[in-house]
């Protein structure tokens, strides 16, 4: 369990990428309310309602060149403080007081996002060749208000 971990944003967009931030959200069973996603076959739904990224992969990843920010990659929630390597499928979380959480899978990188990469390859958050570095999709199990700056909590045993 990590006590420090925070939302540092909420990314939203009417479809594709970046999404940027917004203030507040209502987390519902299909994310968040008014995000839409360009292509519903690959993106959204139950199953995949919520993209999350780590801040600290974000800023590794500038640190290498890149010119990607928080929701250049499309992640709706962006988190800071937590062991990104303890995220995988069937791991829960808590987000704020009312929203819980359980990832689903890691999230394919897609030639969307590639001007996020000073070199195109948007692979450099694909889970089978860079472990530890892709983005993870959750199922919202329970729902409600979401804040930049509420803590998330990784439940034991998950």
């Amino acid at each position: 369990m990590t006590s420090a971990a925070t939302i540092t944003h909420i990314n939203v967009s009417n479809g594709g990428v970046p999404k940027l931030p917004i203030e507040r959200a209502v987390i519902g069973v299909l994310g968040v309310e008014g995000d839409r996603q360009a292509s519903t076959e690959f993106h959204g739904g139950p199953e995949r309602a919520l993209c999350l990224f780590s801040l600290e992969r974000i800023e590794a990843l500038q640190a290498e060149g890149h010119p990607i920010g928080p929701g250049g990659a499309g992640e709706n929630i962006t988190i800071t403080g937590l062991d990104w390597d303890a995220v995988g499928p069937g791991t829960q979380m808590r987000l704020g007081d009312a929203v819980l959480i359980e990832i689903t899978r890691y999230t394919a990188p897609c030639n969307k996002i590639q001007a996020n990469f000073s070199d195109g390859d948007f692979n450099r958050i694909n889970q089978k060749t860079h472990p530890g570095w892709s983005r993870a999709y959750a199922r919202v199990l329970e729902g409600g208000p979401l804040l930049p700056g509420d803590p998330v909590e990784l439940l034991p045993g998950s």
